[in-house]
């Protein structure tokens, strides 16, 4: 089986593509379920973020996993297969693993060197988990990925070299004044209260916002995020912030400075008629900041006097030329030396179950050779009978330490894959034993972790 990831992101597909293939929840459910039923793939995850959705799979032929993953992808959106395909990018084995630990680290982000791209990493494997679509291979890739990007947060200034989606697209905005300074003391409106809601709000809080109203089709989300952000001790806890239901948005429109909007929602939030609407008798502009995909807010909003509107694809296009740090570097050395690793260890892995079945195989014949003098000289006393035992067991387990040892060596390296094979026909291994053991090992595998690596 070997690795293979489909997916378009905003370096590969416009806006416009993007947003009919974003998936919602319940439609990564329905595609995880899907992609493992199908022929091709045993395990399957998921990444979906505002700017790209990739499909990872364990598959067992290149080409038919190729066009099975691309024509789910195309059947759970909204984009049919022929207009999709040519957005589509393919990656395979190494390549596919160099390039989830490169989105890992931020690297291939809109805006180089965020950080929210591991928490969405950590959700797609939790999601896999959850749906018991995530084996060994995926649990592993995903759980390298994670410790692979807070290794190159803590050990370069890849952070530097960005900033997040939030902070951005607030830049933006503010067109080269300081956030905290063109934030400062603005009636700000938040629709939303996921986990880039919430960063958004905090972001503001912290820079000074004079009031922060939070609108969520749930209210109790909203009120929960309000609470978040005036807890006592927080670095928020002088913020002004209350809830309100969807329906208040119309009028905390017309009142706020700035509205920021990031939903789940498949439809326009704020259509080009609510933005006006608000407009209505006002004299000051109104910012507004679109980080949904699909959009939230009418791009017709773009054209409408006494408003800027930042949404992805004007993010996309502010940072095509934004400069690169010099940690890039260090990071992409970093993924280099982390792809080699896992792959070594994956190819290692796969040796593993034969290694077992062999010394299972060699302490049944040991076994079976004593019971065998057992019988032949039944008068040997419990003393003699253990240093025997001991002493045909250490001959074994010496005869077999070095081969062991070497061959899981080798097995490590490029080509190595061959290995097992061999080791299964020399010894006339039952391939059975060996599935079985591998069986057992990739069930203990797959179950969620906690901190597992560095932290």
């Amino acid at each position: 089986m070997s690795l293979l990831v489909v997916g378009l992101s905003h370096r590969s597909a416009p806006v416009s593509v993007l947003e009919r293939a974003a998936l919602g929840g319940d439609a990564q459910a329905k595609l995880l379920t899907d992609t493992v039923a199908a022929e091709p793939a045993a395990e399957a995850a998921v990444l979906a973020t505002c700017n790209r959705v990739e499909l990872y799979a364990d598959v067992d032929k290149f080409h038919a996993g190729v066009a099975e993953l691309s024509t789910l992808l195309s059947q759970h959106s909204q984009v049919g297969l022929e207009e999709l395909t040519p957005y589509l990018y393919v990656h395979y084995e190494d390549r596919a693993v160099h390039h989830l630990f490169s989105v890992a680290c931020g690297l291939d982000s809109m805006v180089v060197g965020e950080g929210q791209i591991l928490g969405q990493i950590k959700d797609a494997l939790a999601t896999g988990q959850s749906l018991h679509t995530a084996g060994r291979l995926l649990n592993d890739l995903f759980q390298q990925a994670l410790r692979v990007g807070k290794r190159a947060h803590s050990e370069t200034g890849i952070d530097r070299a960005g900033q997040s989606l939030v902070t951005f697209g607030l830049g933006q905005l503010a067109e080269g004044r300081p956030v905290t300074e063109w934030a400062a003391g603005k009636r700000v409106l938040v629709i939303g209260a996921g986990s880039m809601s919430a960063l958004s709000a905090a972001t503001l809080a912290r820079a000074g916002a004079g009031e922060i109203v939070i609108a969520n089709r749930t209210l109790e989300r909203a009120e929960r995020l309000a609470r978040i952000l005036t807890e006592p001790g927080s670095d928020t806890a002088g913020a002004v912030a209350r809830a309100v239901p969807m329906e208040r948005v119309p009028a905390e429109l017309a009142r706020a400075d700035l509205a920021l909007s990031c939903t789940g929602a498949t439809g326009l939030v704020l259509t080009g008629q609510d933005v006006e609407a608000a407009l209505a008798g006002r004299e000051a502009p109104l910012a507004l900041l679109d980080l949904a995909m699909p959009r939230d807010i009418d791009a017709a909003a773009h054209r409408l006097d006494g408003v800027r509107l930042v949404d992805i694809e004007s993010l996309a296009e502010a940072s095509a030329d934004a400069p690169m740090a010099a940690d890039v570097d260090q990071v992409r050395a970093i993924v280099a030396d982390e792809v080699t690793a896992f792959g070594a260890a994956q190819r290692a892995a796969v040796i593993t179950p034969t290694v077992v079945a062999l010394r299972t195989m060699a302490a049944g014949v040991v076994s079976g050779e004593i019971a065998r003098l057992e019988g032949r000289l039944p008068g040997l006393d419990e003393k003699e009978r253990g240093e025997i035992t001991q002493t045909v067991r250490r001959v074994v387990d010496k005869l077999l330490h070095a081969p062991t040892v070497r061959v899981k060596q080798l097995a490590a390296e490029p080509g190595g894959a061959g290995y097992a094979d061999a080791l299964r026909t020399l010894f006339d291994l039952d391939p059975e034993t060996v599935a079985s053991v591998s069986r057992a090992g990739g069930a203990d595998r797959t179950e969620p972790s906690t901190n597992r690596g560095r932290s």
